[in-house]
């Protein structure tokens, strides 16, 4: 069994009176694609916002490839960062750069990589996502899967350790929606990432994931595989697998 690379340990969070994550407790394995499942509200993008320190827990620990990054300061999550790569829901690609400078912006802040070798890997990056000679065009020129697809290529650019996804199927129709999945799955295996998967889209969730982590009302009522999902008696999960039908325990 592959050691953690990101642990939660008692996370509390709320936004004023509001009780967003309750005591969550889990680990996310290194090399597996963990899919965190729930329905809109449960506190899912909040959970993945921890691990790159853009919420910071009120009580409990968030430890990123054995750093407890809770009282981090900018300069030190930095560093925590350059190893994780977030695919933002709607892609957040620089409308004002074309394809070629939104993968290359971070190289050319973060790295001393020559122009040539930056251009290089930008190709490298695109390829791998299955689009080649788009450098030149801007973001409004993309379909939506396009941008997505694009949004994925930069978030490799920088060879991170991990990538989270927030939502990476909404608004796709489905052809498009199964594609990103088939490379969600494609980038874990030839990259050898950890990968972290929010969505409420069920058939994504078990075509992607190795193991699922459901999330009910701030609580984690389910972490194991996608075959102990299917057969699990938690009747949370039950109902929102069988997409809401009465009694919670209609077939999966």
């Amino acid at each position: 069994m592959a050691d953690p690379f990101i642990r939660f340990e008692d996370v509390h969070k709320a936004f004023g009176d509001k009780q967003v994550l309750q005591g969550i407790t889990f680990d996310i394995r290194r090399g597996e694609t963990m899919v965190v499942l729930g329905g809109s509200g449960s506190g899912k993008s909040v959970l993945i916002r921890h691990i790159i320190g853009l919420h910071r827990p009120d009580r409990g620990h968030v430890i990123v490839d054995g750093e407890d990054i809770v009282d981090y300061d900018e300069d030190r999550l930095f560093a925590v960062r350059k190893k994780i790569a977030m695919l933002f829901q709607g892609g957040a690609l620089f409308d004002s750069m074309n394809v070629l400078e939104n993968l290359a912006y971070g190289l050319r802040e973060h790295t001393d990589l020559p122009e040539e070798t930056i251009r290089a890997r930008v190709r490298d990056k695109l390829a791998l996502v299955g689009l080649e000679e788009i450098e030149a065009l801007m973001p409004a020129e993309l379909s939506g899967g396009m941008k997505k697809r694009v949004a994925l290529a930069r978030s490799i650019a920088m060879d991170p350790q991990c990538i989270l996804y927030d939502e990476p199927t909404t608004g796709l129709d489905p052809v498009t929606a199964n594609t990103i999945n088939e490379l969600i799955r494609s980038m874990q295996a030839r990259l050898q990432v950890t990968s972290v998967v929010v969505t409420h889209d069920i058939e994504s969730a078990f075509f992607v994931g190795d193991r699922v982590a459901y999330l009910y009302e701030g609580r984690m009522h389910f972490v194991g595989t996608i075959e102990e999902a299917r057969a699990s008696r938690e009747p949370q999960l039950r109902y929102f697998l069988s997409g809401g039908r009465e009694g919670a325990d209609a077939a999966v």
